[in-house]
């Protein structure tokens, strides 16, 4: 904000990093400019009048020259306007009082002052993500807190706003936080089949396990010599025997006291938990999602997707050969889920993909044409929520079962706003896409005696792998 360039050159807030905007203050404060360097500047300001619009690129902060500077003493004043007292404490009372007591419309401290602290690298510990696993714990403080208050304050005092706090961690258990970057979640159980299939994919897709992944290959391969060469069905039994081979091997390296074992090899060789938080939508890289079912009663279309895999190519039925190649797929979200490892949770989506065989086609004008109803493989559903990318499926004007794919750049998030990026959005005619292979001050003058702000914090993207 630059306030402490009116302090002393040896004050010691001149210093201080992390409490301000991360970076040390050495500018001292500005002069006040006189009245004829103020009429100077304003020597090549034109004036508009009325309510045309304004040109926005207008150098300087002057919009246009006071009529008073005809005065001939007019730039000889030390003090050419009075500041209004009473209105300047007006606004700066509202702006205290809406910001401690989070009026809304009032308060200064809202969601997009959390993004944009959070864009500036700022104020990190004021960027937080709510953990729902620590709800009850929350339940106990703020029914902890009531009975304090009990003690001290009159029976009129409990009206019912105050009692439903007691409440409120259970209903954002069911129904989530108000986030950009999230919809409101249930908490629900999946088959045991279904968990499998999406704890593999996170195994697979993650590099602090592949060493384990090429171990475990080898071991199968040793085991099954006679098939070793079947890279088909060695594919199978991998994806088949890992999860529990895995975990097994973890549980015997932490059984020597001088392991290695980071804390995320830990938890991931453990299955997720069956219960999921499960999303109607989802906002990450730029992109805000939505699944088939609130798609279908909604009149914006965000549930298609495209993803670049790896593939098993295989030339026939017969091929024990097969070779890895990088492909698109395209398909919709049926659900968005994030699995709980316990220290951490992992969002993914549960995707019907389009078969590529028979599905995908490219038109004579270039357009990428898929059929939706031609599914691909149903064991192989999941997606890393940071692996995806938009697109938005067009009936083919042609008629037919075909639809046309239109792919997008990420949106602009301004304020809150969301404003499409026109000047980068690619042509909808296109082929079937090509893949490329120190400071130590610790004080913080913040709050800690309140909830914050829950901002979602993006994911790293992976490429996913498939096999057929």
């Amino acid at each position: 904000m630059g306030h402490r360039r009116f302090l002393p050159q040896a004050h010691h807030f001149r210093k201080q990093k992390k409490a301000f905007n991360g970076e040390a203050e050495h500018v001292r404060a500005p002069k006040p400019l006189s009245g004829a360097e103020v009429l100077d500047s304003l020597s090549s300001v034109e004036a508009v009048f009325g309510k045309e619009r304004r040109p926005s690129n207008t150098e300087g902060v002057w919009k246009k020259r006071s009529i008073f500077f005809d005065l001939p003493y007019w730039k000889d004043l030390l003090v050419r306007h009075n500041l209004d007292v009473m209105h300047i404490e007006k606004n700066v009372c509202e702006s205290l009082i809406g910001t401690l007591l989070n009026i809304p419309g009032k308060t200064k401290d809202g969601e997009n002052a959390r993004l944009d602290m959070a864009a500036m690298g700022i104020r990190e510990s004021l960027n937080k993500i709510i953990d729902p696993s620590k709800l009850q714990q929350l339940q106990y403080e703020v029914v902890v807190t009531l009975c304090l208050l009990e003690k001290y304050f009159p029976p009129a005092f409990f009206d019912v706003m105050v009692h439903l706090t007691v409440h409120l961690p259970r209903e954002i258990k069911f129904c989530g936080p108000r986030v950009e970057s999230r919809s409101r979640f249930k908490v629900i159980p999946i088959d045991y089949k279904t968990l499998c299939e999406a704890h593999y994919y996170v195994l697979q897709n993650t590099t602090v396990v592949d060493p384990y992944m090429c171990e475990h290959l080898s071991f199968v391969r040793t085991l099954h010599p006679m098939k070793a060469k079947n890279e088909k069905w060695l594919q199978a039994e991998h994806k088949r025997s890992f999860s529990s081979w895995f975990k097994r091997k973890i549980e015997t390296e932490l059984a020597h006291p001088e392991n290695t074992i980071s804390q995320q090899i830990r938890w991931l060789a453990h299955e997720p938990k069956r219960e999921v938080l499960s999303y109607s939508g989802y906002g990450i890289g730029g992109y805000y999602y939505n699944t088939r079912d609130h798609d279908s009663r909604s009149t914006t279309q965000n549930s298609g997707v495209m993803v670049e895999a790896e593939l098993l190519h295989m030339s026939t039925a017969k091929d024990k050969n097969p070779i890895y190649a990088n492909m698109l797929y395209y398909g919709v979200i049926e659900d968005i889920w994030e699995l709980n490892y316990t220290q951490f949770k992992i969002p993914v989506f549960r995707c019907k993909w389009v078969d590529s065989k028979g599905g995908v086609k490219v038109d004579e004008n270039g357009f990428t044409l898929v059929d939706l109803n031609k599914e691909g493989d149903p064991n192989d559903q999941f997606i890393f929520a940071s692996q995806a990318k938009q697109v938005f499926y067009v009936n083919d004007p042609n008629g037919g079962r075909w639809s046309v794919v239109l792919t997008t750049k990420p949106k602009l998030y301004d304020r809150g706003d969301v404003c499409d990026n026109i000047e980068e959005t690619p042509s909808f005619s296109r082929g079937l896409p090509e893949s490329d292979d120190i400071d130590n001050e610790d004080v913080a003058y913040m709050r800690e005696d309140c909830e914050g702000i829950y901002v979602e914090e993006d994911t790293t993207s992976r490429k996913k792998r498939k096999m057929t």
